[in-house]
C-alpha cells in the first residue's frame, strides 16, 4: 500500500514543482498540499474504502484547483498579459476525473454518483465525456435518465441530431415504458425542427415562409434517417417518376417543418400509447405539448388524443377534472380574468364535470368537482367587483353538495363540507337543519358529522343574546353525552373544550361532564396525544372553584388505572406556586406527586430533570445528589441525564 501511494505521489512532482516555479504556492504550501493528498491517497488503499473518502477527496482537490486558478487570474492581471498554460493548468482536472474514475468503479451501482461524474465532465471539458457516457450506459441501461442525459448532451454539445436519436430510440427498446423518455423525445424532435426553421428563417429562404414541394428532398432525408419510426400515418407514396410535379402538384406547398413535426407527433403519439396504453399522466403530458405549438392541421390529431383519453380513461375521475380544468386556459391567472371570460370558461368546465357524473357518479367525483368551484371562489375572494358571479359560484356549489345528496354520492366527507360551507356563510340555521337530517339517516354512525352537529348546536345557542331556557340545555347536554360516550377522548379534544368552558357557569352540567370525562378515562385508558382530558378538567375547576377543589379532583383522576404525564405535571405545577407563594406543605406534596409519576414513568428524562432541579433550588445537597444517582441507575440511557449541573 505504501508503495503504491508514494508512487502516485512522486507523479505529481512536476505539477508541484510547476506551481512553486510559476508563484502559484510556496513551499509551505506545496508541503501541506503533499500532506493532504497522502492522507486522502492512504484512505483510497484500504480494503474497503467509502463513499464518503472519495468525495472528501475529490472536493478538496475541486477547491485546490478553484485556489490555482483565482491566483492565476491574479498574477495575470498584475503582470498585464496573459500567462501560457502549463503541466499545472491540466493536472487538477485529470487527478479529479481519476478519483471519479475509480469511485465509479468501485460503486458501480450508485446512479447518483455516475450524475456527478458526468456532469463534472460536462462542465471542465476535458475530452472524457464520450468515454463516460458509453460506461455508464453499460452498467446502467434501464436507467431513463442515463438515455435522456446522453442524447441531451450530443444534441446540445455535439450539436449532432443523428446520434442524439439514436441514443433515444435505443433507450426507448430498453426502457419502453418511461413515460420522461417519450415525453424528452418528442421535446427533442419538435426543438430540432424549430432551429431548422428558425436557420431557414436567418437564411431568407422563401422570404420566411419555409414553404416547399411535396417532392422536397430534405424531407426524403429526414424520412430515410428516422426509419420505420417515422414513417407517416395514412401516408400517401410518392411514385418517384416526377409525373406529380408535371401535372401541377407542385404548386400545393406546405409548411416543410410544421408538417414533419406533426409527423413526429402522430407517431411518438402512437408509439408512447401503445407501449403505455393505462398511463394517464402520459396522455397530459403529450397533450399538454400538443397544445402548446402550432402545427398545421393538428387540430385532427388533438380530437384523436381527446378522443382516445375519452376512450380509455372515461371510468377515471382523475381523467374527467383534468379535462374539466383544461377548459381554462391558465387557472393560476382567473383572479385575474375579465368577468365574462371567467364565467364563460367556468361554465365550460361545468358541463364537462355534468357529463362525468352521467357517466362515473362516485363521491371521489363530487369531491373534486366541489374541490374545483371552491379553487375558483378562493382565487376570486375579496374582489369586491365580482361579488355578483361570486354569489352564483357559491350558489352552484351549494347545488352541487344537494345533488350529490340526491344521487346517495353524499358520504361523510361531503356532508361535512356541505355543512362547513353553511357555516363560512353564517347561515346557521341552513347547517343546523342539515345536520340534523345528515345523522337521523345512513350518517348517523359518522362521528365526524355528530360532533359537527354539537359544535353547529352550541353556536346557534350562543349567538342569541337571550338567555337559554332549560329545555335548550337539556336538549344540547343530552346530544354532547350521546356524543363524549360513543367517541374517544382524542376524538373529541375540540368537543370537550367547547362543552367545559359553555358548562362551566352551569354546576349541576359541569359535574356531570366530569363525571363523563372519568367514565370516558376509565374505559378508554389515556392517550399519548398532547390534549389530556383530566389535566383541562383541573384547569377548569382550579379557575372555577379554586385550590380545595382542584386538589380533590386531581386526586379522583390520579387514583384512575394509568394517568397521564401530563396530569402529574399539571398538580406539580399547582403545588409548585403555591410552594413558592409560601405555603409550607406544598412542597411535600410535590415531592409525593414526583415520586408517584416516578413510579410509572420512570424513563421520562424531563421527569427527572425537573425532580433534581428542585431538589438543587429547594433541598439539600444530599437530596439533590440521591436523585441524580437514582435517575442515573435507572435510566436506560444514562448519558441523557449526565449533562446536569451535578457534574
Amino acid at each position: 500500500m505504501a508503495d503504491v501511494v508514494q508512487y502516485r505521489l512522486e507523479r505529481m512532482v512536476n505539477e508541484l514543482d510547476d506551481l512553486e516555479r510559476r508563484g502559484l504556492f510556496t513551499r509551505r504550501e506545496i508541503a501541506e498540499v503533499v500532506k493532504q493528498r497522502r492522507k486522502f491517497e492512504y484512505r483510497l488503499k484500504r480494503p474497503s474504502p467509502l463513499k464518503e473518502d472519495f468525495l472528501a477527496y475529490i472536493e478538496y482537490e475541486a477547491q485546490l484547483d478553484a485556489l490555482r486558478r483565482l491566483r492565476k487570474n491574479a498574477l495575470a492581471r498584475e503582470a498585464r498579459k496573459k500567462m501560457k498554460k502549463s503541466v499545472s493548468d491540466f493536472a487538477g482536472v485529470a487527478r479529479i476525473i481519476e478519483i471519479y474514475r475509480m469511485a465509479v468503479m468501485r460503486y458501480k451501482g450508485d446512479i447518483d454518483l455516475w450524475f456527478r461524474y458526468l456532469e463534472f465532465c460536462r462542465v471542465r471539458k476535458n475530452g472524457r465525456m464520450k468515454k463516460a457516457l458509453a460506461q455508464v450506459i453499460r452498467f446502467h441501461p434501464k436507467v431513463p435518465g442515463v438515455w435522456i442525459y446522453a442524447a441531451a448532451w450530443e444534441f446540445d454539445h455535439n450539436l449532432n441530431v443523428a446520434a442524439a436519436r439514436a441514443l433515444m430510440q435505443s433507450g426507448l427498446r430498453l426502457c419502453p415504458t418511461s413515460e420522461d423518455l417519450w415525453v424528452e423525445y418528442l421535446r427533442m424532435e419538435l426543438t430540432y425542427l424549430n432551429k431548422l426553421k428558425a436557420r431557414r428563417v436567418a437564411l431568407g429562404e422563401d422570404n420566411g415562409t419555409l414553404i416547399r414541394s411535396r417532392e422536397d428532398n430534405n424531407e426524403k432525408e429526414w424520412r430515410n434517417e428516422n426509419g420505420d419510426l417515422f414513417m407517416s400515418l395514412n401516408e400517401v407514396r410518392d411514385t418517384g417518376d416526377g409525373s406529380d410535379a408535371q401535372n401541377g402538384e407542385a404548386e400545393k406547398k406546405v409548411d416543410l417543418f410544421q408538417e414533419q413535426g406533426l409527423i413526429i407527433l402522430q407517431t411518438i403519439y402512437s408509439g408512447a400509447v401503445e407501449a403505455l396504453p393505462s398511463s394517464l399522466n402520459l396522455r397530459k403530458r403529450l397533450f399538454e405539448i400538443l397544445d402548446s405549438i402550432n402545427l398545421s392541421d393538428s387540430e385532427d390529431l388533438r380530437e384523436k388524443v381527446l378522443g382516445d383519453m375519452k376512450r380509455d380513461f372515461s371510468t377515471n375521475t382523475e381523467y374527467w377534472d383534468w379535462l374539466a380544468k383544461h377548459q381554462i386556459t391558465d387557472f393560476e391567472s382567473l383572479q385575474f380574468m375579465d368577468e365574462e371570460r371567467l364565467h364563460s370558461e367556468v361554465q365550460k368546465a361545468v358541463k364537462i364535470y355534468e357529463e362525468a357524473l352521467e357517466i362515473l357518479p362516485s363521491p371521489v367525483l363530487f369531491k373534486l368537482y366541489t374541490n374545483f368551484f371552491m379553487d375558483v371562489i378562493a382565487l376570486k375572494e375579496g374582489n369586491t367587483q365580482s361579488s355578483g358571479r361570486m354569489l352564483s359560484y357559491i350558489s352552484q356549489l351549494l347545488m352541487v353538495y344537494e345533488k350529490a345528496e340526491t344521487m346517495g354520492c353524499l358520504d361523510e366527507d361531503l356532508a361535512c363540507r356541505h355543512v362547513s360551507l353553511y357555516l363560512q356563510l353564517g347561515r346557521l340555521n341552513e347547517a343546523r337543519d342539515m345536520t340534523g337530517k345528515l345523522c337521523s339517516r345512513k350518517l348517523s354512525d359518522s362521528m365526524q358529522l355528530l360532533l359537527l352537529r354539537v359544535l353547529v348546536e352550541l353556536r346557534c345557542l350562543t349567538k342569541n343574546d337571550t338567555s337559554m331556557d332549560k329545555a335548550d340545555l337539556v336538549s344540547i347536554f343530552d346530544l354532547l353525552r350521546n356524543v363524549l360516550a360513543k367517541a374517544s377522548v382524542s376524538e373529541t379534544e375540540q368537543l370537550w373544550l367547547v362543552a367545559l368552558k359553555f358548562f362551566g357557569d352551569q354546576n349541576q352540567y359541569f359535574d356531570k361532564l366530569v363525571e363523563i370525562a372519568f367514565v370516558a378515562l376509565a374505559k378508554n385508558g389515556t392517550s399519548e396525544t398532547e390534549f389530556s382530558l383530566s389535566s383541562a378538567v383541573v384547569n377548569f375547576v382550579l379557575q372555577k372553584d379554586g385550590v380545595e377543589r382542584a386538589r380533590q379532583m386531581y386526586k379522583r383522576f390520579l387514583a384512575l388505572p394509568h394517568p397521564e404525564v401530563a396530569l402529574y405535571k399539571t398538580c406539580i405545577e399547582l403545588e409548585m406556586n403555591l410552594a413558592l407563594a409560601g405555603s409550607k406543605d406544598c412542597l411535600s406534596k410535590v415531592r409525593k406527586l414526583y415520586e408517584a409519576a416516578l413510579t410509572t414513568y420512570d424513563q421520562s428524562v424531563d421527569l427527572w430533570r425537573a425532580y433534581y432541579s428542585l431538589e438543587s433550588k429547594m433541598g439539600t445537597a444530599e437530596s439533590a445528589t440521591a436523585v441524580y444517582w437514582r435517575a442515573r441507575k435507572i435510566l436506560k440511557d444514562a448519558s441523557a441525564i449526565t449533562n446536569l449541573p451535578h457534574l
